[in-house]
């Protein structure tokens, strides 16, 4: 059995539980193949579409929230012995930002995400990020499943 081997793994995170057990999941993949790990937060501009130009003071507080996100993930990362880390905060839209256009850009070979990070009732709408980043992305996928804590 042939097993594959990762050099660059870009892991989504949005703050969830499920974001923070594909962050473990991630890390711990990282540190058994010597890969650099990518931690990539999307501030999500699909809320303020509507209008005409992004509040400033909603993009200020949502780079906020992405700054501490990260700041968390990045402090786990380095605290499990990590240390070719690249933090990654973006803006624009999840879907097409963590399916092809970050990991085409950063030459990724495993993007790792959580099953959930938003509500069922956007689910059921618009379908998840992580399904669209299953069925759009030319890269593998690793979807996780929240930890039982």
């Amino acid at each position: 059995m042939m097993l594959q081997e990762y050099e660059r793994v870009l892991v989504a995170t949005d703050g969830s539980e499920g974001a923070d057990a594909a962050i473990h999941k991630a890390v711990a993949i990282a540190k058994r193949n010597h890969a650099e790990l990518f931690i990539l937060h999307v501030i999500d501009t699909r809320p303020v579409q509507a209008t005409s130009a992004p509040d400033i003071k909603y993009m200020e507080a949502m780079r906020k929230i992405g700054d501490d996100i990260i700041a968390e993930a990045m402090d786990y990362a380095e605290s499990q012995g990590l240390r070719d880390v690249t933090s990654l905060i973006e803006v624009g839209t999840p879907k097409l930002l963590i399916a092809t256009e970050i990991p085409n850009r950063e030459d990724i070979d495993l993007i790792v995400m959580g099953a959930k990070g938003m509500g069922a009732l956007e689910r059921f709408f618009v379908g998840s990020v992580s399904e669209n980043v299953v069925r759009y992305s030319k890269h593998d996928v690793l979807i996780v499943r929240k930890e039982d804590v």
